[in-house]
């Protein structure tokens, strides 16, 4: 299959997957210094075959590596960055939370001589499957979040412009290497930085950058259940329609399906990856409730524009949850795929 072959409603990820028990245990071994470069390899690639193996059994039909060479979804990335000092997290006691990681603060201007990693994880996984993928990244304001002002930076929107540069480079090699479809991850926290600005990030992160499909996560952020901003995306519109991406993927299920109107009401023109699995709620959705959410966007999205995936990435759920959910995924979808077929052929 092919991308120009999916389906009508198809069906994706967000980025990461689950992390296997194991996979944790040799992380905490790693990082002790227990594994050579050859287990480390092979630990990557193992997890990168699980999280393969379960998306396509499950039925996905643009699939990715999981994510499973990262921790944290951006804490691997930052070892890629010269000119950063790492400062100690603010507070080490009580429930993990956003200040509870590692900060760094700038001492020159950021460089990224080998890259960020994700060229490796490209041709892995073509060598792993034979289903169409994406490759994610964060974007630049999510990694400027964790990085101080100070050296030759004034404030954080420095800092972002300078990532993407960074991450325009890394993007224009994966497309170079044949990557086709490229995602940022963007945590959308309005009190840094207004729409407009915004935009314009996310287009210097694609300038020259030659893909079938540019894709644009924006989430309200996810770590141990928490949100890092107000729970909306209508501060973005119609701004957003602007950008250069061909995709929005938005989280609905964990706030009730709120605001599925907006592409109705902005007649925006992207497509949407419509998020209707709610990743902060410990149970499995029945097919029956993703289809019940499907048909919800449907009322304001075309059936030929909306993409159907989790709120976000699922690396905070235990393995067998996520399989799981994604399996409701897959069925709940099938079954309003049918339903449309049904009619377009009476």
């Amino acid at each position: 299959m092919t991308v120009s072959t999916l389906p009508i409603l198809p069906t994706s990820v967000v980025g990461s997957y689950a992390i296997p028990a194991w996979l944790w245990a040799a992380w905490e071994k790693i990082e002790a210094g227990g594994f050579g470069a050859m287990d480390v390899a092979e630990t990557e690639n193992d997890a990168v075959a699980i999280a393969v193996r379960d998306q396509e059994h499950a039925g996905l039909d643009l699939i990715s590596d999981g994510e499973m060479r990262r921790q944290g979804f951006i804490v691997s990335i930052f070892k890629y960055f010269h000119g950063l000092r790492p400062i100690e997290p603010r507070r080490k006691v009580g429930v993990l939370s956003y200040d509870g990681h590692v900060f760094y603060e700038p001492v020159e201007r950021l460089s990224a001589p080998a890259g960020l990693g994700t060229l490796k994880e490209l041709d892995h996984l073509r060598q792993v499957t034979t289903r169409p993928f994406k490759i994610t990244l964060p974007g630049p304001l999510t990694l400027a979040t964790q990085i101080t002002k100070g050296g030759p930076y004034r404030d954080r929107a420095e800092i972002a412009a300078d990532l993407a540069t960074l991450i325009n480079h890394e993007l224009k090699a994966l497309a170079a290497r044949g990557a086709r479809n490229l995602q940022l991850d963007d945590v959308y926290q309005s009190f840094i930085m207004e729409p407009k600005r915004l935009a314009e990030l996310y287009d210097r992160c694609f300038e020259g950058v030659l893909v079938s499909r540019r894709f644009w996560h924006i989430c309200f952020g996810t770590l141990e259940g928490f949100g890092f901003g107000e729970r909306t995306y209508r501060p973005l519109f119609p701004t957003i329609a602007s950008a250069s991406a061909d995709q929005l993927v938005f989280e609905f299920a964990n706030r009730e399906m709120a605001e599925s109107e907006l592409w109705r009401e902005f007649d925006c023109p992207k497509e949407l990856g419509a998020g209707v699995l709610d990743l902060k709620n410990f149970y499995v959705e029945s097919p029956e409730l993703v289809a019940r959410r499907i048909r919800r966007m449907l009322e304001s999205v075309p059936a030929e524009k909306l993409w159907i995936n989790p709120d976000c990435g699922l690396a905070r759920l235990p393995r067998h949850l996520a399989f799981a959910k994604l399996q409701a995924l897959v069925t709940g979808t099938r079954k309003v795929r049918e339903e449309l077929i049904g009619r377009a052929d009476t």
